[in-house]
This record gives structure tokens, C-alpha cells and sequence, in this order.
């Protein structure tokens, strides 16, 4: 039989604790996509593209605060109505959504930490901008305003 000396078992537990709160940690940790340079009039946006289902799952998460002019795009391979939720995300953001040539659909204001309220396009579509709360509103854009940018049409 093989005795555990008191101390051995201390350093095994305290190992095994910050390996699990390290993956805690990381699995609770903001992503940084690559990005792409949009326009909307003489605004500029640096916008993260989150293109997958698992980027597009995490999105704004965990983020404690962003800069005025960056946001997150989310692209979809077909159009369908797009609907957002703000589970753990912990800024107040404004959402656009996009037809393939940057028309704006409609906006959406959305609550911080808000995981029981859906936020949907109005009709199909493939993108959706998310920017800090009433970042659209303060810049006059609302329906029929265009965005432009590579990702459009």
C-alpha cells in the first residue's frame, strides 16, 4: 500500500485547483477575431468577424468594455430572421441588422446581461452589427441608412 504524505496530497490539490481555475479563466475570457474595416457615411468602423457557429455562440461575451468605433459583425451563410440574446455579456449594446448590400433592417437597443429578451431581424438577412449601446442612434443611421465595406455587396 502507498501512503500520501500530508504535504504531497497539499501540492497535488493546489495543482489540480489552478489548472481548473486557469480553464475556468479561459473559458470565461473575451475572443478577439480578426476584423474588417466598415463605413457608415463618414463613420468608421473596426469591426471583429465572427463567421463560425461557435464565434458567432461566444460573440461580445465577457467583454468589459469597447472602444466607440469597434463592434462585432456576424456573418451567416444564409439569410434567415437573426435573433441575439445577452447572456454574459456584460456591456449595453445597439444591434443593426443587414441585407448582402449593408442596408440597414432594423436596430435593436439591448441590456446588458439580458439572456431572457430576443432581439430579431425584421426580415432575413446574413449580417448583424453589434455596437456599443445607441452607438447607431447618436449617428443618425436607423432603416434604409447603408454600411459599406468589403463584406457587402
Amino acid at each position: 500500500m502507498m501512503t500520501v504524505k500530508p504535504h504531497a496530497l497539499f501540492a497535488l490539490l493546489a495543482c489540480l485547483a489552478a489548472t481548473l481555475f486557469a480553464s475556468a479563466t479561459l473559458a470565461q475570457s473575451a475572443q478577439r477575431l480578426p476584423t474588417v474595416e466598415l463605413r457608415a457615411g463618414m463613420h468608421r468602423i473596426q469591426a471583429q468577424l465572427a463567421r463560425t457557429e461557435q464565434q458567432r455562440a461566444i460573440g461580445l461575451m465577457h467583454v468589459k468594455e469597447m472602444p466607440q468605433h469597434e463592434g462585432m459583425l456576424f456573418v451567416f451563410e444564409q439569410p434567415g430572421t437573426q435573433c441575439f440574446w445577452m447572456r454574459n455579456t456584460l456591456i449595453p449594446l445597439s444591434i443593426a441588422f443587414l441585407t448582402d448590400e449593408g442596408e440597414i433592417v432594423n436596430v435593436e437597443e439591448m441590456q446588458a446581461l439580458d439572456d431572457r429578451s430576443n432581439h430579431c431581424s425584421a426580415k432575413p438577412v446574413r449580417f448583424a452589427l453589434e455596437m456599443n449601446a445607441t452607438w447607431f442612434a447618436k449617428r443618425g443611421l436607423k432603416p434604409g441608412s447603408k454600411l459599406s465595406g468589403p463584406v457587402f455587396r
